[in-house]
């Protein structure tokens, strides 16, 4: 077995109602001013206002960045980051979706270390500190952000998305609060949901997978698998946002100890080109994928299978892993997940550098348990087109 490490925020807060604790969080670090990172349909929904309100009457001042985009491009991040020199902030607050709060732990990073941000994306630079203390709330139950080490940007010109990685982006505290996604649309429900069940399974098969995230990613896919329909179905169901919210959790912190795999690969330049929402993107993948694996993954399969409540009674491994590839595809439909590719561009006249592009993800490939060439990639996104 390989060596492992468990890498984790060091304190959490959950439930429903504890955003209230926030200003006990900031009074920890002795901080009189603070800066919130969020995206403007975050922003928009009122999501910040109660925060803001209970920083403000603490004698807190805050400050608001309220326009970091969807899958966001380097050159915007450090915008940001450079806005938020002036600000005079001791604490960083990431309230939203992974694209805030990805560049919440990024801002924090680069405000304490006098590096590029170009400069570590493309692997010339580390940081060398870490950042200032980061307070993360996320709003969706989908990427995991607010527990990993991992941040990711889009690097335009090379029409790809890419994740800097480093230890000592991870959250200060993280504040699970399940009011905080009652307001989640259905879509955006089912996308980041699948999102978060690709990071447990991803991390599960990967081949950095060990005790810390095996644990994790099965009570993530438990969690996800006995929710999200009810989630998706019933927005206002308190207990299934709150399960999904955990199960998010523990997906991130799969990521913190394993690796995500091929999904990922295949995901990611489908955003960074074509700009499919990255939950979307890996929900199309997830079945084709997996059922891809299923010959390097068949024990797994089938304990996955038992841990989604199937019934699997009297079934060999192999029917038994077999059922949990179909309850992938079953999923998928019950969340009515579907995206027209051809309808951004994405045909079979584009597929040599789509897979060219996928190909170039040694990070995540290198971590699937099947070798995949770039023929698999390739009848993968003919699959899915």
């Amino acid at each position: 077995m390989n060596n492992y490490s468990l890498f984790h925020t060091n304190k959490i807060i959950g439930g429903a109602g504890c955003i209230g604790q926030i200003v006990d969080v900031v009074n920890e670090y002795g901080a009189k001013n603070v800066l919130i990172i969020t995206d403007q349909g975050v922003f928009n929904t009122g999501l910040i206002n109660q925060p803001k309100e209970l920083l403000e009457k603490s004698g807190i001042s805050v400050n608001i960045i309220n326009d970091t985009p969807p899958e966001p491009p380097i050159d915007k991040v450090n915008d940001i980051y450079l806005a938020a020199k002036n600000m005079n902030s001791q604490v960083i607050i990431g309230i939203g979706g992974g694209s805030a709060m990805d560049t919440a732990k990024l801002v924090a990073i680069l405000l304490n270390n006098d590096v590029s941000l170009q400069d570590v994306a493309d692997g010339k630079a580390k940081f060398k500190r870490r950042g200032l203390p980061t307070i993360m709330v996320p709003t969706t139950s989908g990427t995991g952000s607010e527990a990993t080490q991992n941040s990711i940007v889009l690097i335009p010109e090379r029409e790809l998305k890419v994740g800097i990685v480093d230890e000592k982006m991870l959250p200060n505290c993280v504040i699970l609060d399940p009011v905080m996604t009652i307001g989640l649309p259905p879509h955006i429900t089912a996308n980041t949901g699948i999102d978060a069940f690709c990071h447990a399974l991803e991390c599960y098969i990967s081949k950095k997978s060990s005790p810390f995230s095996d644990t994790f990613a099965l009570k993530a896919i438990e969690l996800i698998s006995a929710n999200i329909r009810t989630a998706y179905q019933d927005g206002k169901n308190l207990q299934a946002r709150e399960n999904m919210l955990l199960g998010s959790y523990f997906g991130g912190a799969c990521i913190a100890t394993s690796s995500t795999v091929a999904i990922h690969a295949l995901s990611y330049p489908l955003g960074g080109k074509y700009h499919i929402p990255h939950g979307l993107a890996n929900s199309i993948l997830l079945p084709d994928v997996m059922k891809f694996n299923l010959d390097a993954c068949e024990e797994k399969f089938a304990k996955v299978a038992q841990v989604m409540g199937l019934d699997v009674a009297g079934c060999s491994q192999r029917e038994a892993a077999e059922k949990m590839i179909d309850e992938l595809y079953a999923l998928i439909r019950d969340l009515d997940i579907k995206c027209d590719l051809r309808a951004v561009g994405i045909s079979e006249n584009v597929l040599d550098e789509l897979v060219d592009s996928a190909f170039t993800v040694r990070r995540l490939l290198d971590n699937n348990p099947k070798e995949m060439s770039k023929a698999d990639i390739r009848a993968i996104y003919e699959k899915i087109i």
